[in-house]
């Protein structure tokens, strides 16, 4: 699905007093129904996690940790098996995932002989059985499963989508009885920084927005929105240096992207929102 700006900026500006749950994705289908469930889905990750990434200083606070900490005793206290971590993280705005590890080490912090480690947090919220208190486990818990942005759930699902794409992407390759080297195989020569498949005979995508044909070297397959800030990023730490390395390539954002970010054609960076169909071998070009 490729929208222009200003269609991307509508959906964006309804999400601005939002909650991250499932109902809003929900409402949101509804307020546009010709866009898809999944671009809508990764438009709504991605906007929500820049809030987050404004706002996050402000709930790391000796303050403001000690606040929800006080605030998940007594609420626990009155009644251990209502959700009061994840009431408390929609009421102050704060991812719940990302409030159950604040509240979570602060436990650990009080329970514990010596400061929780990074792994060992981690452990726990991927598995809260380990949680040495049972309320807290199941607090915990019902943040993670309620998180639909952020948490080691949403982490798994977005990194078997990823490669569930990667996947499709090789099988259209091999369709299209294409040479290629993928990322491992590239990993495996010596190279660092690598997108997801070199061609090894360069093909020429037929693109009707063109009069001439593009010749693509390599191809990057994004289980995502290409929104200007995760696109921006992308090409400074990914695809110049992609282009600079291998020639010119394709970036298949499945889920859509910002029509005006495919301004990098005749630099030699196209997007495109599927695999193209209209493309040809370059020794077949030329004959």
């Amino acid at each position: 699905m490729i929208l222009t700006k200003a269609q991307y900026d509508e959906i964006a500006q309804c999400l601005v007093s939002v909650p991250p749950t499932r109902q809003s994705l929900r409402k949101l289908k509804q307020r546009f129904p010709s866009q898809s469930q999944a671009t809508l889905l990764s438009i709504f990750s991605q906007e929500y996690q820049k809030h987050i990434k404004r706002t996050h200083a402000k709930h790391h606070t000796s303050e403001a940790i000690e606040s929800y900490y006080q605030r998940y005793l007594n609420g626990v206290v009155k009644n251990g098996a209502a959700p009061v971590l994840l009431d408390l993280a929609n009421e102050v705005d704060y991812a719940p995932s990302l409030m159950a590890r604040l509240i979570l080490e602060r436990f650990l912090q009080e329970h514990e002989e010596t400061p929780p480690s990074k792994s060992i947090i981690n452990s726990m919220l991927r598995d809260p059985s380990q949680i040495p208190d049972g309320v807290l486990a199941n607090q915990v818990y019902q943040c993670i499963v309620n998180d639909c942005c952020y948490g080691p759930l949403v982490d798994c699902i977005k990194h078997a989508i990823g490669h569930e794409h990667e996947v499709l992407l090789r099988d259209l390759l091999l369709e299209k009885n294409l040479s290629f080297l993928d990322e491992d195989q590239l990993r495996a020569k010596g190279y660092d920084k690598t997108p997801d498949f070199i061609l090894q005979v360069p093909v020429v995508m037929l693109c009707p927005l063109a009069v001439e044909g593009h010749i693509i070297h390599w191809i990057e397959s994004k289980a995502s929105f290409g929104d200007e800030c995760s696109h921006h990023a992308y090409l400074h730490d990914q695809f110049w240096s992609y282009w600079n390395r291998f020639g010119p390539g394709l970036v298949i954002y499945w889920y859509g992207f910002i029509q005006e970010l495919d301004c990098n054609r005749e630099r030699g960076i196209l997007l495109k929102a599927c695999f193209p169909t209209n493309i040809v071998t370059l020794c077949h070009s030329i004959a």
